[in-house]
């Protein structure tokens, strides 16, 4: 469901906003012992009230725009004393949060078992498939439980390439008619308990339970459950052929909304009085641990798909290409990322920790507050690349219809329209559900060095992706198109390269994957 907001959540805004606080004695440090609760509106303060250094955090939002941010938001003691958006995103859109949504598929696990309607978290996990036929079971297999999904130590063989490989498994599944008995029928790889192993089948698996317990899609039980209490009002939640909400991902909120996830979190689980969560559950620095055996981080360690770094005392929601919700329980702080590549960890804790002095209220720094709202206002701007010459080939190739074969891009044909006003390409691709439907689209290309947006994508299932693109001639026959799919996270280049009726695509993703095709023009 999709409720369009009552007002524009816009970097001007946040910037006057946070210039009237600058000036302002009406917000004091927050009283620990009096949460302020955002479920209507979140307030708004300087950095320095809260005991924060502006000018340490106006590094960090210039750091987001050189590493791809969209979004960046930092709550202390309650209120904002950071928001920025990176043109050309812009705060009202809903940003799919990737596996993100796997912490928010897990918390509705616990509130499933706060209502009852789970008798305990060992509770084995084949017992509420036991209407199907499921391949491949052993004593392993019988053995796996509620927490062991959670924890992603089920033991299933799966492949999805957190410490390399080719994610052979994730994509297996993303293909499939039928994901959850896709994943029931893998078989084992180690008993349960034994090893993690990061997985979309694990989340998957619980939100089929959830609706085995409940009745109803994941998605109905979070609005009721969760969304409506905590006043999250515009999202978007993917669901499978079979109608479950998919537990690992496709799930759409606004950046304020994910920074009220954490803050339940930072509140133990309880949201204006009221207990949503088991006592407990929200503790995650307090839970049994599973070491993630990260080489980069040998301490880094999982729980209720949460990814904990013990030795920061602090614990984050983590999505693809820096989709993040952070919490920092000793400093009272939440933090949220919304990005296009990989956002660097340890980088992203320092900045915001760094930029903690006080328990206590600051004194005034009006200088340093000005170089935090210079820096939220040239992150709302777009700043044009460079534009090679256009050569004369752009005009042979102008109109054509190119066609491909079967692909990994699912891609059946396209056009370039390179002349006169309007440049724009239009395209046609399969879609992997329903199967053998495709999809047109018409994209603009800005050739000035900015991007053109085009009309919300693929209707339906991905409300607010909106396709941004812009182009440039790298030489007298490659044209480089850079895409975004705003409110998605993803930022792709696509290298055409043109040898007179053939046509080569090179598509690079955020994280330097390549995948080539080759087409040619038809009738």
């Amino acid at each position: 469901m999709q409720v369009k907001r009552l007002f524009h959540l816009s970097a001007v805004l946040s910037l006057a906003i946070l210039s009237t606080f600058a000036h302002s004695e009406a917000i004091q440090v927050q009283d620990a012992g009096k949460p302020v609760w955002p479920t209507t509106a979140w307030l708004t303060s300087t950095p320095e009230k809260q005991g924060m250094d502006s000018a340490a955090l106006a590094k960090l939002v210039a750091f987001g725009e050189s590493h791809s941010f969209d979004s960046l938001l930092v709550v202390r003691h309650g209120r904002i004393v950071t928001e920025a958006y990176y043109a050309p995103y812009t705060g009202d859109i809903p940003h799919e949060i990737f596996s993100s949504t796997k912490a928010i598929t897990g918390t509705l696990l616990g509130m499933v078992y706060k209502d009852g309607l789970l008798d305990r978290l060992e509770h084995p996990m084949l017992d509420f498939f036991a209407d199907r036929h499921i391949a491949n079971v052993d004593d392993r297999k019988k053995a796996i439980t509620v927490q062991n999904l959670l924890d992603m130590t089920s033991g299933l063989d799966w492949d999805q390439g957190f410490m390399g490989g080719k994610q052979q498994t994730m994509q297996d599944m993303n293909r499939a008619s039928n994901m959850i008995q896709f994943i029931l029928d893998r078989p084992m790889a180690h008993p349960p308990g034994e090893v993690f192993n990061y997985g979309d089948g694990n989340p998957n698996l619980i939100s089929a339970i959830i609706t085995r317990l409940t009745g109803k899609p994941v998605e109905d039980y979070a609005r009721e459950k969760l969304f409506a209490p905590l006043g999250i009002a515009d999202w978007h939640w993917v669901r499978d052929p079979q109608g479950l909400t998919i537990g690992n991902g496709m799930l759409f909120l606004l950046p304020r909304d994910m920074a009220k996830i954490g803050y339940l979190y930072l509140h133990h689980g309880v949201w204006e009085g009221r207990q949503l969560l088991p006592s407990g559950w929200a503790d995650v620095l307090n839970h049994s641990l599973v070491n993630m055996h990260a080489p980069y981080d040998p301490s880094q360690s999982y729980s209720n798909f949460f990814w904990v770094f013990p030795d920061k005392h602090m614990y984050m929601a983590n999505g693809k290409d820096g989709q993040l919700i952070t919490v920092f329980p000793d400093l009272d702080i939440v933090a949220v990322t919304t990005a296009r590549k990989q956002v660097r960890y340890g980088a992203l804790i320092n900045a915001v920790s760094g930029a903690v002095k006080s328990e206590s209220a600051l004194p005034p720094n009006p200088n340093a507050v000005e170089q935090l709202s210079n820096a939220i206002k040239d992150a709302a701007i777009e700043k044009p690349t460079a534009v090679g010459p256009t050569p004369a080939i752009a005009a042979t190739i102008s109109g054509k219809i190119y066609k491909f074969p079967d692909n990994e891009l699912g891609l059946r044909s396209l056009s370039l329209f390179l002349s006169g006003p309007g440049p724009h390409l239009e395209y046609e691709q399969y879609l992997s559900f329903p199967v053998g439907s495709s999809v047109r689209y018409d994209m603009p290309i800005g050739l000035d060095g900015r991007y053109r947006k085009g009309a919300p994508a693929l209707a339906g299932h991905y409300p607010g992706h909106i396709p941004a693109a812009k182009g440039t001639w790298l030489d007298g026959s490659t044209l480089v198109i850079d895409t975004q799919d705003i409110g998605y996270g993803t930022q792709i280049k696509y290298v055409l390269s043109f040898d007179g009726k053939k046509l080569n695509i090179r598509r690079i993703d955020e994280e330097d994957w390549e995948v080539s095709v080759n087409g040619e023009q038809g009738d």
